[in-house]
């Protein structure tokens, strides 16, 4: 069928096209189907439905589409059906229950770079491994496939270094010490990290505020051989670009199937040549791993997924269930890690978090004994060696490497929310905490986020600060105090929970 063409200037990150239901019956496909474009080029796309938005006897190609084809958009395009991927069927198979051969999880994650693939159809890949995990076998095949179609970095010395957490604790800024830790004892250590996606702020959110975070694999590669390390998004690059893709369709789906999660992480790290690797793994009540059982086997399994892609992994239990340090928003957070790396003061949970786990990867990399890794760490810091690596970190990343913690700003709206009554802080609710941060702006609002005067356990008076919430726009803390004070996020022995005034309301 010959088509003429209408431009639709929207990314849609796959290859989408836009047909009249009238000419989608003529050609006998149906929403979700593939139709092949014929003209120079022959590109394979996703149909979407309308009924006004095209014409009968046009087709509407999404910005994608046009760039592929490159075609003067005054004139027509050959369309006909198409077949759909075979990773539709290999996907059915996952679905049955049956094995997967390594060719297959090959074409599965090649379709899914490729965008050869719906959004339903890679949430239905994604729900069929969450209710039966991969196999060792085919885990280590997906990694490997992840690798595969994306950038890689490769390093001539060795070795190289990699840490990560799994997340789930707000206020983890601790790579912004670690990096310059592991890099000032001669290491190297190419840092990719994310966005927040969930929380207040991911380290390259925080990192933002030093210095530009954005680099192709060639310069992360570069810029890590000249000052040893760097701190950037990994996002920016072509680094596994198959996570990135499955990440976007599980957030809305609230599921992070085992496998994926493995995979996910040791893909990354592959990708950059990391040859030794700390992986952080915070338990506790309000993270991703509710308990040191929980936490003991996911480090196993990392450790396993490790020695077949031929890298050596060590893995930290650490407590999870209070934010690490004091600030949770992007802003604040660099401004606790600048201070600890100026004068040596800030909170007792940064600063020893820090130091255990960049220890680890000093022992990895033969630069300190076996158990005295810490305390080389810690030395780096006191020395000022890891402040200087740091800042030579940042100039390398385009920032400015004389700024100093007093010069970070915050937001110019703040609010205190105070304890109710007398007593010692119970409970602290993690999420509910990240939720107020988020609510002020954070992450997008690098100003907003939350200060914690007092943590669980701490005692307290009544009207004393326990918080102090920081937005840079009005409206937001109005917001974020709303829903502080609707359910407060922490819990004072003695503090009355619910007044119920009449059975009849419960």
């Amino acid at each position: 069928m010959q088509l003429k063409v209408q431009p639709i200037d929207i990314k849609v990150g796959k290859y989408k096209v836009v047909l009249n239901t009238i000419d989608a019956m003529e050609l006998g496909v149906h929403e979700g189907d593939r139709v092949r474009i014929k003209n120079h080029t022959v590109l394979t796309a996703i149909v979407d439905f309308t009924e006004d938005m095209i014409s009968p006897g046009m087709i509407g190609l999404y910005h994608e589409v046009q760039e592929q084809l490159q075609k003067e958009w005054t004139e027509t395009v050959e369309v006909e059906p198409a077949e759909k991927p075979k990773s539709t069927r290999i996907i059915r198979k996952i679905m049955d229950g049956r094995k997967l051969e390594r060719d297959e999880i090959n074409e599965l994650v090649k379709d899914i770079v490729e965008e050869n693939l719906d959004d339903i159809e890679i949430a239905a890949f994604l729900t069929a491994t969450y209710i039966r995990d991969l196999s060792e076998d085919e885990t280590e095949w997906l990694t490997k496939a992840m690798i595969d179609t994306g950038e890689r970095i490769e390093f001539s010395t060795s070795p190289i270094m990699d840490k990560h957490s799994i997340g789930g604790v707000p206020g983890n800024k601790i790579s912004l010490l670690i990096v310059p830790i592991v890099a000032a004892n001669g290491l190297l250590i190419p840092k990719t990290s994310s966005r927040a996606i969930t929380g207040a702020g991911g380290t390259a959110d925080l990192m933002e505020i030093l210095a530009p975070v954005e680099f192709t694999a060639k310069q992360i590669k570069e810029m890590t051989e000249k000052v040893g390390g760097v701190i950037v998004w990994g996002g920016a690059t072509n680094i596994a670009p198959a996570d990135d893709k499955l990440i976007r369709i599980e957030y809305p789906l609230s599921i992070d199937p085992h496998c994926q999660l493995l995979a996910s992480i040791m893909a990354k790290k592959g990708a950059v040549g990391a040859q030794k690797v700390v992986i952080d793994i915070p338990t506790g009540s309000g993270t991703k791993i509710p308990d040191i059982k929980a936490g003991r086997k996911l480090a196993r399994d990392l450790i396993n997924l490790g020695e077949r892609l031929g890298m050596d992994v060590d893995c930290a239990l650490t407590y999870g269930a209070s934010p690490v340090g004091r600030t949770i928003g992007p802003a604040l957070e660099v401004i606790e890690a600048l201070k600890v790396l100026e004068t040596m003061e800030g909170p007792n949970s940064l600063i020893e978090k820090s130091v255990v786990l960049a220890g680890m990867l000093l022992e990895m990399g033969g630069v300190a004994p076996k158990g005295q890794g810490r305390q080389l760490a810690l030395e780096t810091l006191k020395n000022g060696k890891a402040l200087e690596k740091l800042r030579e970190i940042i100039e390398i990343q385009g920032g400015n490497p004389n700024v100093t913690y007093r010069d970070i700003p915050v937001g110019k709206f703040t609010a205190e929310l105070t304890a109710p009554t007398n007593g010692y802080i119970l409970e602290f609710y993690n999420k509910r905490i990240v939720q107020i941060a988020r609510l002020a702006g954070a992450p997008n609002d690098k100003g907003a986020g939350v200060m914690i005067h007092k943590k669980r356990g701490e005692a307290v008076q009544e009207g004393q600060p326990v918080l102090t919430i920081y937005a840079e726009k009005e409206e937001k803390l109005k917001e974020a105090i709303k829903s502080a004070r609707e359910f407060l996020p922490i819990v004072v022995e003695g503090m009355l929970l619910e007044k119920v005034a009449d059975i009849t309301e419960l």
